[in-house]
């Protein structure tokens, strides 16, 4: 598909444009949180605890007094590094081990669907959960083990594209012409092969900011004083009867970057393939 159409196909796509201006905007603000964050995220002022929302203190203020806003805003900054750096490691993963698969086939297959397989059984969240109670709780390890545990659907992904396309005849034309395996799978099958990907991989994002917000509200996420959507959300839990402003303004963070990203990848897989628009 040329990327003139694929465009075209996106910009009719309301939903997705949303999506795409509210992750733009996310963007932007973890960028310059520095500049747009009114306090400092971890400013303690304990005259100022559990205030509500103010000209002051927009969004009001948490346990220790400091400005929910600003912690909301350096916040973003570590659910976008989480998203991407997990899903990046999940997607060479998954490219690796399903390009692998499907170019030799046979038994290197047969292995490989097996392990994946077995990865599958697992229920992926008390498998993070798990890795991360024997590890100590960090935002690197926090990465790594997301992406480590989420690659199997994007293995799946590139092992039944490539099956597809090492049968077709720009292939046997390059094998014909002497390129060797490596060569034919970077240059001419994986680039093929990508399209499934990018929407897995943008909808994985929302999946892995999910997910470390999920572990910080339990504590296994990222420590304080830094500042996380899920770890404000645990100071929410505690005080949920007189600081509701705790528990609703993260939340409102994490379900728009989640819906924003979801609403993306679908407006994406609907692009390059309008037949899956029902």
């Amino acid at each position: 598909m040329k990327k003139r159409e694929f465009w075209a196909r996106l910009r009719r796509n309301k939903l997705a444009i949303s999506g795409l201006i509210l992750v733009s905007g996310l963007f932007l603000v973890s960028i310059f949180a520095y500049y747009l964050a009114p306090y400092d995220p971890g400013q303690i002022d304990l005259n100022q605890v559990l205030m509500p929302p103010s000209a002051q203190h927009w969004l009001g203020t948490d346990t220790l007094g400091r400005d929910v806003l600003s912690r909301i805003i350096y916040g973003s900054r570590v659910s976008l590094k989480v998203g991407f750096v997990a899903v990046g490691l999940a997607t060479l993963i998954g490219l690796i081990v399903g390009a692998t698969a499907g170019f030799y086939g046979g038994w290197v297959d047969l292995v490989l669907m097996r392990f994946v397989d077995l990865m599958l059984c697992f229920p992926s969240f008390f498998l993070i959960l798990a890795v991360i109670a024997l590890l100590e709780p960090s935002i690197w390890n926090i990465m790594v083990v997301i992406g480590a545990t989420s690659w199997m659907g994007v293995a799946r992904l590139v092992r039944a594209e490539i099956l597809s396309l090492k049968e077709r005849e720009f292939v046997t034309a390059a094998r014909a012409l002497g390129a060797s395996d490596m060569r034919l799978i970077l240059r001419h099958l994986l680039p093929n092969a990508l399209a499934p990907v990018m929407v897995s991989a943008t909808l994985g994002v929302a999946g892995a900011i999910l997910t470390e917000s999920a572990l910080s509200f339990l504590g296994l996420g990222v420590q304080p004083p830094t500042p996380s959507w899920g770890n404000i959300l645990t100071a929410g839990k505690d005080n949920i009867e007189i600081a509701w402003w705790l528990s609703v303004f993260p939340g409102l963070a994490i379900l728009i970057t989640v819906m924003s990203y979801n609403l993306l990848g679908e407006g994406i897989r609907e692009a390059i393939d309008p037949r899956l628009k029902e």
